[in-house]
């Protein structure tokens, strides 16, 4: 039985993975690397969630499983363009809370494409990004447009 929970719940993680093209770290997020973010000025949402500790937590936790599930598998350096997204998405989303990104990956390269309000947090993105294994390079497409908050 625990055999066959474990199936379904990897077919179920395996089609989500397959069905997703890309990775957004806010629903504002560009729908692709070459499109416009949707509302650029909103951030409050996306920044409460971004700076939320238990997030934040889990988050990491994700990417940490992810490189040890892979270490296991002996594949140290190598990740699957959806699992580079997921990875890159999860690490900017954890510490630039108040980023509107998109992230997609092809054979190591990884594209960040969207906006952030200050330089500051664009100068955040490609180290980051780098400290995902398996990534070999990082465009950053992103725009600086200053966040004003909604009430």
């Amino acid at each position: 039985m625990k055999k066959l929970s474990a199936l379904l719940l990897g077919s179920v993680l395996m089609f989500g993975a397959v069905a997703c093209d890309g990775a957004r770290t806010s629903s504002d997020a560009p729908d692709t690397t070459g499109g416009n973010v949707n509302n650029p000025e909103r951030v409050q949402e996306t920044k409460e969630d971004g700076v939320s500790e238990v997030r934040r937590d889990q988050l990491n936790s994700d990417i940490r499983a992810r490189e040890q599930r892979n270490d296991i598998a002996g594949n140290q350096n190598v990740r699957d363009d959806s699992d580079l997204e997921s990875q890159v998405r999860a690490k900017l989303e954890a510490n630039i809370p108040r980023s509107q990104l998109r992230v997609e990956a092809e054979n190591g390269t990884v594209v960040v494409a969207g906006t952030v309000p200050s330089q500051d947090e664009y100068n955040k993105i490609e180290p980051l990004a780098n400290e995902i294994r398996g990534v070999n390079a990082v465009k950053v497409n992103v725009d600086i447009v200053p966040a004003t908050e909604t009430n």
